[in-house]
């Protein structure tokens, strides 16, 4: 059985010396798997995962995207969480990056890290870019450990450990998403310099991406060669 509860060294600090900005306030409606919108209107993105799409308007629904979605649902769906700001305000949609908590008591067994729960449990990847890195990683340990027990996406979207594929996924998504021994994520177009030696393994996070602001988005710079 997975623990869903955050460990005390995970948890926020409260020291105001820290300046960690944390609210509580309602969860009106789940969008998706890692978007949420709450009381007042404004929509929550949140900070470090990434999960499959299903309401992309220019993307089809996407393997486990619907799990993803319905997962964090009934995580985090009419109840009140807990916010914490990293060190942007919002992203460039207007959405507010937070991390999300579950307070005490609301799932059961202490304080609930909504974020690193649906990596954990193989509904998102870790997906985390500067400055909001402050969480990294735990998320990157999550994946892992999700990855190394096939839990969710990994056993239901083609993701097999130390599984390699040389061809993209649709014709359209040709732009490889690597990451470097270093943890960088960086990716290549065609006609870039290591396009063709490129290898995406998927079962260690790396992606193919439809365009470049969708890489972009989630984290990956392009490639400087």
């Amino acid at each position: 059985m997975v623990s869903t509860s955050i460990s005390k060294s995970e948890k926020p600090s409260t020291n105001i010396v820290d300046e960690v900005e944390i609210e509580e306030i309602l969860v009106t409606r789940v969008i998706d798997g890692d978007t949420i919108e709450i009381e007042g209107g404004e929509k929550v993105r949140y900070i470090g995962i990434d999960t499959p799409e299903t309401v992309h308007p220019s993307k089809p629904v996407q393997c486990f995207g619907k799990e993803a979605a319905l997962k964090n649902k009934k995580l985090v769906e009419g109840k009140r969480v807990r916010l914490e700001k990293d060190v942007s305000e919002t992203d460039k949609y207007g959405r507010l990056l937070r991390y999300v908590y579950l307070p005490r008591g609301k799932a059961g067994v202490g304080e609930v890290f909504v974020n690193k729960i649906l990596v954990q449990d193989g509904y998102a990847f870790s997906s985390t870019y500067p400055p909001d890195v402050k969480y990294q990683d735990i998320f990157s340990k999550a994946e892992k450990e999700a990855r190394e027990a096939d839990r969710g996406l990994w056993s239901s979207c083609g993701f097999i450990a130390g599984a390699k594929t040389t061809t993209a996924p649709e014709t359209d998504c040709v732009i490889k998403g690597n990451i470097s021994s270093s943890g960088e994520k960086i990716y290549h177009t065609p006609g870039q310099r290591y396009y063709n030696q490129t290898v995406i393994s998927e079962s260690k996070g790396e992606r193919w991406f439809c365009s470049e602001d969708e890489a972009t988005d989630v984290g990956w710079r392009k490639s400087r060669l």
